[in-house]
């Protein structure tokens, strides 16, 4: 019987001795749930946070478009851009259309920037910035053509008054370093092909910041970055004026406005001669007495191309 007991008594304590080595095993379970750190996560957390990689340093425009009241630019004797055939809208195809055969065809292989076009005139008043804002907005009209319209008239800008803007930021303040880059002041418009970089505000020293380097590669950029694009300056009148001589030789085309009636012979002559002669030089013909019948316009326009030597 002892013997009986001896062994109950062995089984219980090896029980207790089971139950305790359980009871441990549990407790260092226990202890042991929380989330395994990997060695990553060791150095990371030792080693101070890395720096954020910077935005890219390319930025979408933010510039507020340009928002053209195009009824009040037809009232005002503008072409059409609604659909409706004026008279003036069919003349600015016909001057367009030698312009971009001169920058695109066969004449563009003989021409330094055949896509830069100076809109100019012997005397002031003789309608150039009307004409280079039609120019611009029927090049606009095009499918496969993009237009860039610069005021270059830093002396008497009028192209934003003449469209009916109001004054922004423009050339001037791009080329004395105000603004860092030429995107900054190039306005978008309401009409998708047309943008707009205005003059900016008067400088006195606008001879030696348009015969600048700066402002020559930013021209040479205008005409070779995009392929599809026009670029139209507002000049200077050519006669007595130094900074129109000087785009003279960024441009390679020249439309000089003569007003009928009033412009001189002897003006034109003495303009044309202040041009570079390996331009492409045109004229159009301002307020001509229109004598249709059915009076559908008052202006008419006309272009020819002038025989070199």
């Amino acid at each position: 019987m002892s013997s009986t007991i001896e062994k109950a008594l062995q089984r219980q304590r090896e029980a207790q001795k089971k139950k305790a080595e359980l009871e441990a095993q549990q407790a260092a379970s226990a202890s042991s749930e929380s989330p395994a750190v990997s060695e990553e996560e060791v150095i990371s957390a030792t080693q101070p946070a890395a720096k954020s990689k910077p935005a890219p340093s390319g930025k979408s425009s933010t510039l507020e478009p340009f928002e053209l009241d195009i009824q009040r630019l037809e009232e005002n004797g503008h072409i059409s851009i609604n659909g409706v055939r004026k008279q003036i809208n069919e003349e600015y195809r016909e001057i367009k259309r030698k312009l971009i055969n001169n920058a695109f065809g066969k004449l563009s292989s003989t021409l330094k920037n055949s896509n830069i076009i100076m809109v100019t005139s012997g005397r002031p008043s003789e309608g150039k910035t009307f004409t280079a804002c039609n120019l611009a907005m029927s090049i606009a009209a095009e499918q496969d053509k993009t237009v860039l319209l610069v005021d270059a008239d830093v002396l008497k800008p009028n192209v934003l008054n003449t469209l009916g803007l109001q004054r922004r930021e423009g050339l001037m303040e791009y080329l004395t370093g105000e603004v860092d880059d030429i995107s900054d002041v190039l306005y978008p418009t309401n009409l998708d092909k047309l943008k707009i970089i205005p003059a900016g505000r008067s400088h006195h020293l606008t001879t030696e910041l348009l015969a600048s380097e700066k402002m020559a590669e930013t021209v040479n950029e205008f005409a070779n970055r995009y392929p599809d694009r026009i670029v139209i300056f507002d000049t200077p009148p050519l006669i007595g004026i130094t900074e129109t001589a000087i785009l003279a030789n960024l441009a390679g085309q020249a439309v000089v406005v003569v007003e009928e009636g009033k412009s001189k012979l002897n003006d034109v002559r003495h303009a044309v001669e202040r041009l570079n002669p390996d331009m492409a030089i045109g004229f159009v013909v301002n307020k001509s007495v229109n004598n249709d019948p059915e009076g559908t316009g008052y202006y008419g326009y006309y272009y020819a191309e002038r025989e070199n030597p």
